[in-house]
């Protein structure tokens, strides 16, 4: 099955080569080539993920019908589009200058890249090479992090700015490489699950392990914790339930909450184990005691707060339409004027920020994109796929309570591509006996 002109078929995408344009058809392979690259430039280079972007936007433009289609039958792609549209429009209602405005809008970008990408990854062997290619890359991050992190090599001047010893970030900041790094254990963790060769095994168990001890105890970066911990335990709650499933038994919720009690009781020895993590996460907890609304400034656990209570009552104030895409700087400097409070222009939620712009309606179709993620999950065609996709969504809607994910550059292309990746080829969903197309 080539890539081109997709025809819809009941929940699936099916592309068809042959009614291509010829220029059409020779722009593929670029693409192609381009957007599996930027599976190993996300977690390295920005400026090498905005060369390949360029190069795949150009290719796009002898696309635009076939990405269009994409975008309007996948579910997935249709409902990043339509969180995307209602950001374009959310930028005509605000205060903010256009110029301004367009400029915020931009850092969405990628969810409009979803159907683009989904369009010249629709065979499996092109989907697993680009996610060989992510995990390519955070191998020789991760490679590169033990090395700074053991003093084997010193940090050098291309580096994160921040990175040291004590805290071993190499491409990007501590926050962004550890909850890639979560992510990519999971994968790892996955593949180990589904490889059948003892060998292969070996080398993915090596590297969850290798990740795992980076994230929790090499770099500082406490979303990563929470990631991880997500993770582990949606990995451990799949893989129980299909070995359940195979002996006939049923996996119900006293099982579940055994498996919860497991997971908290790793958590608490890790916690006690290593003082790094130790000091990280108590830190945040006297820090929590300690704040007071608008009184947060002199730490960093305080500033998020102070973020969190004044874009609350931005929200408060614009519940339905937000004060406009791009607006938020300006809502939070009026809202915290007089105040000793930091002025941000990101509150370091996604949830927040995406209502502060664009209101109850913008919140809506966030979480309807992370709905629709997890329920077309169930329609992709293998265990790993279904696990991997409900994994991604976990892992965003964690990431979302401390960070602002889509706004950033790394994680939202990342989102997009990973997105891409996993939902590029639904099966046919189950067909009623009058024709009509189930749920799944």
């Amino acid at each position: 099955m080539g890539a081109g002109i997709p025809a819809k078929r009941t929940g699936q995408i099916v592309v068809k080569l042959s009614a291509a344009p010829a220029l059409q058809r020779f722009t593929l392979k670029p693409l192609r080539v381009g957007t599996l690259l930027l599976g190993f430039s996300v977690p390295i280079s920005v400026a090498l993920d905005n060369l390949l972007l360029a190069l795949v936007l150009l290719g796009a433009a002898f696309n635009a019908r076939a990405i269009w289609r994409i975008a309007a039958q996948h579910p997935v792609a249709r409902a990043a589009w339509l969180l995307f549209l209602w950001l374009s429009l959310a930028m005509f209602y605000g205060a903010t200058p256009l110029r301004e405005a367009a400029g915020a809008l931009g850092k969405y970008i990628d969810l409009a890249f979803i159907p683009l990408f989904m369009l010249v990854l629709p065979d499996e062997a092109a989907r697993r090479k680009a996610q060989y290619a992510f995990l390519a890359a955070m191998g020789l991050t991760l490679l590169l992090s033990f090395l700074v992190g053991l003093n084997l090599l010193p940090v050098q001047h291309w580096m994160d700015k921040l990175a040291s010893s004590h805290d071993a970030a190499i491409f990007h900041s501590r926050i962004t490489q550890n909850n890639m790094m979560a992510f990519a254990v999971f994968l790892a963790l996955l593949n180990l699950r589904a490889a059948v060769s003892r060998g292969a095994r070996a080398a993915w168990f090596l590297f969850a392990l290798l990740g795992t001890i980076n994230v929790l105890f090499m770099v500082q970066g406490r979303t990563g914790y929470v990631i991880l911990l997500v993770l582990l335990g949606w990995f451990a709650w799949t893989g129980l339930a299909r070995h359940m499933r195979k002996l006939g038994k049923t996996w119900g919720w006293r099982q579940g909450a055994g498996l919860v009690l497991v997971l908290a009781g790793l958590a608490a020895v890790a916690y006690q184990v290593s003082p790094r993590l130790n000091d990280r996460v108590g830190l945040v907890a006297s820090e929590f005691r300690e704040w007071q609304p608008n009184r947060g400034k002199e730490t960093s656990t305080g500033q998020r707060l102070d973020f969190y209570y004044n874009t609350l009552q931005i929200v408060r104030q614009q519940p339905v339409f937000g004060v406009g895409t791009g607006g938020f700087p300006a809502a939070f400097a009026r809202q915290t004027q007089g105040t000793d409070v930091k002025q941000t222009r990101n509150p370091h939620n996604e949830y927040l920020m995406i209502a502060a712009q664009s209101g109850a309606i913008g919140l809506a179709l966030l979480l309807f994109l992370f709905y629709t993620q997890w329920r077309c999950a169930p329609l992709l065609r293998t265990p790993f796929e279904q696990d991997a996709a409900r994994g991604l969504v976990l892992a965003y809607m964690a990431n979302s309570l401390f960070n602002s994910p889509l706004l950033d550059h790394a994680d939202g292309l990342f989102f997009a591509f990973m997105t891409a990746v996993l939902f590029a080829n639904l099966k046919p969903a189950p067909v009623s006996a009058e024709g009509v197309p189930g749920r799944g």
